[in-house]
């Protein structure tokens, strides 16, 4: 196999909780199929990453770099017949929740920065413009900051029903708002969408998220979406599906929406005939 290890991020001055991620992608190709792999996470002073491993069987090679976005994309040219990716580490997330201001204002489009200002635009699937009369006849009275954010949050939290398969890979916000139903990617497409058509720059976000001092979903674990704002002069971390606080959030990558931030591209037909996602905390790590 081939295999590659890195590392990076900091200690943080609060406790820490380890985790154990990764994931796994089994495809089967009628031909040789160029592809583009998303799954590991950036690097933060927050999060620190450890003994990581990426590889493939068969042992085919792989090529890394930084998209513009700087998420860490890896290339492979999946081999004819079954193949499987598969990515693991341990990973030191602060043992606390998210931040949370409710004080924190919102920055007039004049005053934001170059490199934020995108995101106050519609994209591939955050369409601000087609719910743009929606958005200020249910929050543009609201008083611009925070608050306003987690008023949209608890909306779409409360107008969309959780459930996979129930939206496509084409499902636009629009599409979800017109449904009511979605997965964490259209939640999160949704309330991005609210916050542009105001003028609130807004961001797509995915990762691991393990189920750290909050019940255990029934459900196979599974990549995660939420959201980040730009409010004052920095983003905030908003989850318009579990409309709550959480801890271990790692991220994988950033985004205008899912189009930026893909798990997996693929330039040709193959199958996928298994995705299997781990986040857990890992108390006693195979390498002690």
């Amino acid at each position: 196999m081939n295999s590659r290890h890195y590392g990076g991020g900091a200690q943080t001055s609060w406790g820490t909780r380890l985790l154990r991620i990764g994931c796994a992608f089994t495809y089967r190709a009628e031909v040789p199929t160029p592809a583009v792999f998303l799954v590991r996470p950036l690097w933060s002073a927050d999060v620190r990453v450890s003994h990581e491993n990426l590889n493939v069987t068969p042992d085919v090679a792989m090529r890394h770099h930084a998209d513009l976005y700087g998420n860490r994309k890896s290339r492979v040219l999946l081999p004819a017949g079954l193949s499987t990716v598969h990515y693991s580490a341990w990973v030191d997330v602060p043992d606390r929740t998210e931040d949370v201001d409710e004080g924190v204002g919102e920055t007039t489009p004049d005053g934001l920065p170059d490199d934020v200002l995108l995101y106050t635009l519609p994209s591939r699937y955050c369409v601000s413009d087609v719910l743009g009369d929606e958005a200020w006849s249910r929050f543009g009275a609201h008083p611009p900051g925070y608050g306003r954010v987690r008023a949209i949050c608890e909306h779409v939290h409360q107008s969309l029903e959780f459930g996979y398969g129930t939206s496509t890979a084409l499902s636009t916000a629009a599409d979800v708002n017109a449904t009511g139903f979605g997965v964490c990617r259209d939640f999160a497409h949704l309330a991005i969408s609210f916050c542009r058509a105001l003028n609130i720059p807004a961001r797509y976000v995915f990762g691991y998220l393990p189920d750290l001092d909050v019940p255990p979903s029934d459900a196979p674990m599974d990549f995660a979406a939420w959201v980040e704002v730009w409010l004052g002069d920095r983003w905030w971390t908003f989850d318009p599906r579990n409309n709550q606080p959480r801890k271990g959030r790692v991220v994988i990558g950033r985004g205008r929406d899912a189009a930026d931030v893909a798990m997996v591209t693929t330039f040709g037909g193959p199958v996928l005939e298994s995705m299997v996602v781990q986040a857990e905390e890992d108390h006693a790590p195979s390498w002690e």
